[in-house]
């Protein structure tokens, strides 16, 4: 990860993780609220205060692959939310289940075939056009809800480009191809793209 997250986001981030670790949400649960729970957003000290494990312990996990963080430019461990749901499942498998490592392992493996397969199902189950799609400025897309409002917006942006090309000076062009001049720029370092 290049950016830097801002200060408020990150305290978001840790607020998200304080309630996966203390049970009161699921990763769904924080996927679907918008939080990106891929991002690496922790380093080693962090996650292992939120988890409730020595940091010796991360790094362990790292060199098995029970739980591999992404690395900075410098080679730095920064730990996503995932990360963290996976480092307290895995101590209370380890901890309250008396499961080895490798057990472990193969739980954690399983349990997110299962997530990914109710995440498709619940995307096979949407509407036709109900999602939008964001590129991030690593290039990674993720699908996001396109909310009531987003889609008002959308509307009116075709209307009004449909006013302007039914001016006496436009004749005859086409109102999408005038839509790209008239959506403001992505700010930031997201860029959206509306689905059909």
């Amino acid at each position: 990860m290049t950016a830097k997250i801002a200060q408020q986001i990150r305290k978001a981030y840790v607020l998200c993780a304080r309630t996966l670790v203390d049970g009161r949400m699921e990763l769904d649960e924080a996927d679907d609220m918008g939080f990106d729970v891929n991002l690496p957003v922790f380093t080693v000290s962090q996650a292992a205060q939120l988890a409730g494990v020595h940091p010796q312990t991360l790094r362990q996990y790292d060199r098995i692959g029970l739980v591999t963080p992404r690395r900075t430019g410098g080679g730095a461990r920064r730990y996503s939310l995932r990360d963290i749901d996976r480092l307290v499942q895995a101590q209370h498998l380890s901890q309250d289940e008396s499961i080895n490592l490798a057990g472990i392992t193969r739980i954690l493996e399983l349990q997110e075939e299962n997530r990914q397969l109710r995440r498709q199902v619940r995307r096979l189950r949407k509407p036709a056009g109900s999602s939008i799609f964001a590129a991030d400025a690593d290039g990674d897309i993720v699908e996001v809800q396109r909310s009531r409002r987003a889609r008002m917006w959308r509307h009116e942006i075709h209307a009004h480009a449909r006013e302007i090309t039914a001016g006496p000076s436009s004749g005859s062009a086409d109102a999408d191809a005038l839509l790209p001049a008239i959506r403001p720029a992505a700010s930031g370092s997201t860029m959206v793209v509306w689905g059909a």
